[in-house]
């Protein structure tokens, strides 16, 4: 009996053990990332940085 289970799953092992392969894509791997960016900038300025620039309009 207990050759018989040993021939049984030296069988089965030959049986499932297949070959692996691996092969590298031919075509190249795409990946799409839609992504939405959006920023708000806020800014104050100084009164004196203010007044300086009414009275110089050309400054910047």
């Amino acid at each position: 009996m207990r050759a018989i289970t040993i021939c049984t799953m030296a069988i089965l092992t030959g049986a499932t053990g297949g070959c692996i392969n691996v092969n590298a894509p031919t075509k190249p791997i795409e990946i799409n990332l839609n992504i939405n960016v959006t920023q708000e900038v806020v800014y104050r300025l100084d009164n004196e940085a203010k007044s300086l620039i009414q009275q110089n309009p050309g400054i910047f």
